[in-house]
This record gives structure tokens, C-alpha cells and sequence, in this order.
């Protein structure tokens, strides 16, 4: 076999051409069909493996060998890619020779994969074939060193660590046996070196089995560079050969979907249950920004509605203004209108002025109560609903497939100038709409005082507005920007409102009211400076409206969310109405059966007839509506209406969700009927959204992941606090920690 040149250059090696192989002929012994189409999660073996190939080469560089079954494959794949029939079973080396004649003239590199290794990392892939072309290698192996006894073939290497032989299993002596450093089964080869040496050998073994290790070994004694990439996962050892095998790839691949980094790392755009968030610098990038507003702009135009364009706001947050003029260069680079509005706006206002202007979208740059280093964007429709889940999906999809070239911008000064884009101020036409909702007299004839605190959010001029019109006497803590919001997530719960409790307490205040980071939730703290949660507010608000103000009607809730709702509904004659968590959930509910009133344990709410997403705005007006009109204090309500229908206590723990929970509790469920749980039966079970466990007289627990931070959440609410905390602690302890 004669050697070519070891080095043809570095510019020349990283420049090579590379075409994919995938050796999908084998079978398994009494499965009917090819051992490639076995299933591992919702997908066939080969899925995992094309999906790697497709991203290091298109389709029509792409060679899929198959054997006896290959219609099977060719139906499942379809037509985009090559296949190549090996008609004998003489082993992987001579499954690679069939595609000789097809590439008998091409000088580049062949990446080849098996079609029944789904667990390696196409991160380890490309770092493969990179090293593979840096070191300018005639053949690049993926090896693994590790302690585990698996039947691969062993590398052997000299004192200097160069490789001199490929030893399989079967052929190896004790000592070879002895070495830990394994062949994984993929490589990188130069074409040409590579069928030659398969060729050669075939000469001298006319009709017997050519295995591929036989060529590399070939070249490694002709003095060929081999060289090996070092997989850095011990999970893309495990190979697939029995069921158990099939159990424990389905258990690694769902605990690398699940890792909480996973989409940063990967720079993977991924919606959750409140638009898409990430970490700053991460996932949030600019170029992120304008991948997903290309995939809108893109969606728009196919449906000719680039004239109907987009609403863009934004909040206080680090980079949000800058995503939001990123926004406004892609869509008028596009010739899709666009209006910005003029300022940092709450994220109610933004939905409301989507409806407003009738825009097919309304976007809205924020992370709502995220901590400070997360940003993100909220998607609306023209009707000012969320994004359902085939639509976010179908999007980010889109905006993902995308690469720099594919994103048509224009500077922000043409932008700007651009007769497609406007800057608009909606404020003063929310202000009107909100006011229409309460009445303004009522409330100006109690004289409340009022202290606001909008957590260094976009909250502070609107409920301002409203409320110094209204006459009430405002006061206002961490109203100045502040994108760091203190030094803590702007979320308005227990922990983060001491000062204003403190104030309460220490002033003659008739309420306190707290808004998130975007101002679409709420908080408030009663005139004795005591936190009401947002369970109790609902409770609260859904009394008032029905029995003070005569509304009539349901009430939506998701199911994290109290069931002193259930309670009061049906004293009231009326019905609760239970969703999974995300307030898009809420507002279609709403829609459906007319509620008066939806919301969330977390703060968001809205009523019948106002914007299809939660509003703190509208929220904190109603509650000062309420005591203005009522002329009781918050303490006093909520004691009256615990005694029409008692009173529950929920208790809430957050943990950091690891991949392995994730990934092993859905399973445990399956394999383990719950009967009771800290010693109280369960008498149902839902798995709408997470797991929740009912118990008698309106309890229950829920467990369930977070769709916008990487946190387990777990519920419980009981007739008695240390009932709830009971409950929570045994519900950890169901979890495979």
C-alpha cells in the first residue's frame, strides 16, 4: 500500500469536503425488522444518528447503507439521502466498500457512523472531526477511557502515545484485554487511504468477513497518521444491545434534554409556559433576538400580513431597549410594519395596545420576575392571547434552523426613518382603559392612602396615574431604574417586600401594593403591613366581584392555584374551572365559559371583558375599588369570607430541578400507584400538568417542573399549615433525589 503525503496543509485539510456514511445494515436476531429501527423514546435509533449527520453535511452528501430489510429504512427516512444496498453480510469494512463506486474519484474526508448508536453528542462529533483536521490525521478514532468491562475493541499506543494497534475484544489477549482506552465506533477517514486499504485486504480475503478495524489497523502499520478524539460523557460508552440497554439510553437521553443549561449551551431558542427566557450572554443574545424575529417576520410575510406588522415593547431590564431596536432593524429590514412604543412600558400595556393597533403580533421584551441576569420575550396575538404551544413551537423551530446570513436587517436609523415603522405612545389610551374598569368616583370620595412599590419595574408611572386621578395619596418605594432590581428577582412575594411592609407598619397606610419586574402581577400587604398572598387576593377579588359588583359567572384558576376558589364558587352557586399553569390556559378558559375572573397563585389575574393577559394595573385599581367601595379594611374581608368557607394553607417549596428528577420521576409514577402520602389517602390523581395527588376536603399536592426557571416546584395546601408542610416534606421524599 503505498503512503500519500501525511500533511497536505492546514488550510487544505480544514477545507476538505466530508461526506457521511451510515452503516444501517445490520439485524437483530428474531426482530422483524432492521436493528437501526428499534425505538428509543419516541424515535428510531437512526433519527438520533441522521440528525447528527444532517447537521455536518446535507442531505445529498449523505450515504445510508442498508441490507436485506432496506425498504423498511428507506420508508422511514425517505428519499433526501443515498442508499446503498450491501447485499452480503461480510462486515462493517465491507459495508463501507459499497460506496466506493459512488465516491470513487472524491478526495475528501468520510465521517462514519453506525445506525444504532444514538447516544453520542454532536458536540463530540464536531470536536472529532475538527481535531481530525487540525492535526491533519488520515484517520481520526472516538475513543473513551474508562473503568467499565465492555466488549469494544482496545487502542493500543506505544511509550509516546502513538497508536499502534486496534485490537478487537475477541482477538485480544489478557494484557490487551487490561487496557481501559476504547473504541466507541465512529471515525473520520480520508477517502482515498481508506478504500485503498479496504481494497487490499479484500484482495487477500476474497469472499471472507472485512471488518473495518482490520483497514484501520492497516493503516496504522503503513505509517498512516491515526489519531483518537477523547469523549468527555461516560453515557456515549453505552451501546444498544438488549432492552435493558434501550432502558438506560432512554434515561441519558431524557437527562441531556432536560439539563438545566442545555438551551444556552446549545444556543437553542425554547418557549416555556411564559415565552422564552435565558440566562443574558447565554441564551439571550442579540443574535438570538433577531433569529426569532426573522422566523415572525418570515411567518407574516407567507401569510401576507406583513402590512397588519408587529407592536414592540419593552421593560426595564439590561439589553430589552437593545432587543427591542434589534427587533425593529429585522422587521423593517423585511418590509414588515412594526410600531415601537416610545418608552419602557408594563407588559399589560403592551397587550393591550397589540389589540389597539391591531398587530398579528405584539412582542414584548422581559423576563418578568426572573432574576436580573435572565431576559426574554412574550409573543402575542392580535387578540392579545399568549402564543399556544404548536404555534411557539412551529416558531422557534424556524428561528432556530436559521444562521446569520439568513437574518435580513437594516440599521436603526433607516429602520427609523422607515415609512413601515412607527413609535407610538399608548399610555394615556391604557390609563382611559383601566379607569373605565373601577369607579374612579367611589374610590376618590374614601381618600386612600396608598404605598406602591413596583420593584425598580415599569410599574410605578401607570399605577401612579391611575391612582393620583383616582385622589388617593401615593407614596412610592424603588420606583428609580434599577436593571439589577436590588440585587434580587423582581418577584413580589413575601421575602422580597420587606421594606414595604416595614413602611406599612410603620406609617398610617390603608394598603400596600407591590408589582413584578413587568407589572403584570401583583402583591398586596393589608393596613396591618400582613403579606396576603395571591391566593387569598383571589379569593378576595372573585367576592367582590360577584356578591359587591353583581358579576355573575365562573372562575378560572390553574392548578397551583387554591382551591378555597372551588369552595367559594360553589357557595356562590357557581363553578371553579381548572387549567395546567400558564396564563395563555387561563385566558382561553376564560373565553370559553365567561368567566368573571381568572388567575394564578403567582400573581396574575385579569377580569371578564378587559385583555386576554394578566394585568397588575388593573389589579391594584380593583383593589382600591374594593376598599373604597366596601369601606372595610383587607383584614376585615378576608376574615368574613374565611368564615362563610373556612380557610386553607398552602405551602410552596422550590428546588433546583436536576436532570436526573426530571428524567426519573415521570417514570417512578408509571411504576408506583400512590394510596397516601404523610399518612393522608389519596383519593385522585392528575397528571394535566405535573403530578397532583388530591386528598379529601379540598386538599391536595402538586409537583411540577417550572416551565421558565430550572426549579422543581412542589405544592400543598391543607386545613392546617403543619398539614401542608407535612405534605410538602413527603413529597420530596417521592422524589428519586
Amino acid at each position: 500500500m503505498v503512503r500519500e503525503s501525511l500533511n497536505p496543509g492546514c488550510d487544505q485539510v480544514e477545507g476538505r469536503p466530508l461526506k457521511v456514511v451510515i452503516l444501517a445494515a445490520g439485524q437483530r436476531a428474531g426482530v422483524p425488522y432492521p436493528r437501526a429501527l428499534q425505538r428509543l423514546g419516541d424515535r428510531a435509533l437512526i433519527d438520533y444518528v441522521l440528525s447528527w449527520a444532517r447537521a455536518l453535511a446535507a442531505p445529498d452528501h449523505i450515504y445510508v447503507i442498508v441490507g436485506r430489510q432496506h425498504e423498511a429504512i428507506e420508508e422511514h427516512l425517505g428519499p433526501a439521502y443515498h442508499y446503498v444496498l450491501q447485499e452480503e453480510a461480510r462486515g462493517t469494512g465491507h459495508a463501507v466498500m459499497q460506496v466506493y463506486p459512488l465516491l470513487r474519484d472524491f478526495a475528501g474526508d468520510l465521517f462514519i457512523l453506525y445506525g444504532d448508536t444514538p447516544l453520542f453528542r454532536l458536540a463530540s462529533l464536531r470536536g472529532m472531526l475538527l481535531r481530525h483536521r487540525l492535526k491533519g490525521a488520515d484517520l481520526t478514532l472516538f475513543s473513551r477511557v474508562t473503568s467499565q468491562s465492555l466488549p469494544y475493541g482496545r487502542i493500543v499506543r506505544d511509550k509516546t502515545g502513538r497508536i499502534v494497534d486496534l485490537v478487537e475484544q475477541a482477538d485480544a489477549s489478557a494484557e490487551i484485554r487490561s487496557i481501559r482506552e476504547l473504541n466507541l465506533g465512529a471515525y473520520v477517514a480520508r477517502a482515498r487511504p481508506l478504500f485503498e486499504a479496504l481494497r487490499e485486504i479484500d484482495r487477500g480475503h476474497s469472499g471472507a468477513d472485512l471488518p473495518l478495524t482490520a483497514a484501520i489497523r492497516q493503516l496504522v502499520r503503513c505509517g498512516y497518521c491515526v489519531e483518537t478524539y477523547q469523549s468527555a460523557d461516560e453515557d456515549e460508552v453505552l451501546g444498544i444491545n438488549t432492552p435493558e440497554d434501550l432502558e438506560a439510553a432512554e434515561l441519558i437521553l431524557q437527562k441531556r434534554i432536560l439539563r438545566p443549561r442545555r438551551v444556552e449551551e446549545e444556543n437553542i431558542i425554547s418557549f416555556g409556559t411564559g415565552g422564552w427566557r435565558a440566562v443574558i450572554g447565554e441564551g439571550f443574545t442579540l443574535h438570538n433576538v433577531r433569529r426569532l424575529c426573522q422566523a415572525l417576520a418570515n411567518r407574516l410575510i407567507r401569510m401576507g400580513r406583513e402590512r397588519q406588522g408587529v407592536l414592540i415593547g419593552y421593560d426595564r431590564r439590561f439589553l430589552s431597549d437593545r432587543a427591542a431596536e434589534a427587533a425593529v432593524e429585522v422587521f423593517a429590514g423585511n418590509n414588515v410594519c412594526a410600531a415601537l412604543l416610545a418608552e419602557p412600558t408594563p407588559t399589560p400595556l403592551i397587550t393591550f395596545a397589540t389589540v389597539r393597533e391591531r398587530a398579528a403580533y405584539g412582542l414584548a421584551f422581559t423576563a418578568s420576575h426572573n432574576p436580573p441576569e435572565w431576559n426574554g420575550l412574550k409573543v402575542f396575538k392580535e387578540d392579545g392571547s399568549l402564543l399556544l404551544d404548536d404555534e411557539s413551537r412551529a416558531i422557534e423551530a424556524e428561528a432556530n434552523r436559521l444562521s446569520a446570513d439568513e437574518i435580513i436587517k437594516v440599521e436603526l436609523p433607516l429602520a427609523l426613518a422607515s415609512p413601515c415603522v412607527r413609535v407610538r405612545d399608548y399610555t394615556n389610551e391604557y390609563v382611559d382603559a383601566v379607569e373605565s374598569f373601577v369607579d374612579m368616583e367611589a374610590i376618590r370620595e374614601a381618600g386612600l392612602r396608598v404605598l406602591v412599590d413596583p420593584m425598580f419595574g415599569v410599574g410605578e408611572v401607570t399605577i401612579d396615574i391611575v391612582l393620583t386621578e383616582a385622589r388617593c395619596r401615593v407614596s412610592t418605594i424603588h420606583g428609580r431604574r434599577d436593571p439589577l432590581f436590588g440585587g434580587r428577582s423582581p418577584a413580589p412575594d413575601l421575602e422580597a417586600l420587606g421594606l414595604l411592609i416595614h413602611e406599612i407598619r410603620e406609617g398610617s397606610f390603608d394598603l400596600g401594593l407591590a408589582t413584578d419586574g413587568d407589572a403584570d402581577r401583583i402583591a398586596i400587604v393589608d393596613e396591618k403591613g400582613r403579606y396576603i398572598s395571591a391566593n387569598e387576593l383571589l379569593v378576595l377579588l372573585y367576592w367582590y366581584l360577584h356578591e359587591v359588583r353583581g358579576e355573575r359567572g365562573p372562575v378560572v384558576r390553574n392548578l397551583a392555584t387554591t382551591h378555597m376558589l372551588d369552595r367559594l364558587a360553589r357557595e356562590l352557586g357557581e363553578q371553579c374551572i381548572e387549567v395546567p399553569v400558564g396564563f395563555k390556559h387561563i385566558a382561553a378558559a376564560m373565553q370559553t365559559h365567561n368567566a368573571v375572573l381568572g388567575g394564578e397563585s403567582s400573581g396574575g389575574l385579569t377580569i371578564r371583558g378587559h385583555i386576554l393577559g394578566k394585568d397588575g394595573i388593573l389589579a391594584a385599581a380593583l383593589i382600591v375599588e374594593m376598599l373604597a367601595k366596601t369601606r372595610e379594611k383587607v383584614s376585615v374581608l378576608l376574615e368574613r369570607i374565611y368564615a362563610r368557607i373556612g380557610r386553607l394553607y398552602v405551602v410552596e417549596r422550590n428546588l433546583p430541578a436536576t436532570p436526573e428528577m426530571k428524567a426519573l420521576f415521570p417514570r417512578l409514577l408509571r411504576r408506583t400507584e400512590i394510596r397516601e402520602i404523610a399518612g393522608y389517602p389519596v383519593i385522585g390523581l392528575s397528571t394535566l400538568d405535573g403530578t397532583k395527588l388530591f386528598l379529601p376536603d379540598d386538599q391536595w399536592v402538586l409537583l411540577r417542573f417550572s416551565g421558565t426557571e430550572p426549579l422543581l416546584r412542589i405544592f400543598a395546601e391543607a386545613d392546617a399549615p403543619e398539614k401542608a408542610q407535612a405534605l410538602v416534606e413527603a413529597a420530596q421524599k417521592l422524589l428519586p433525589m
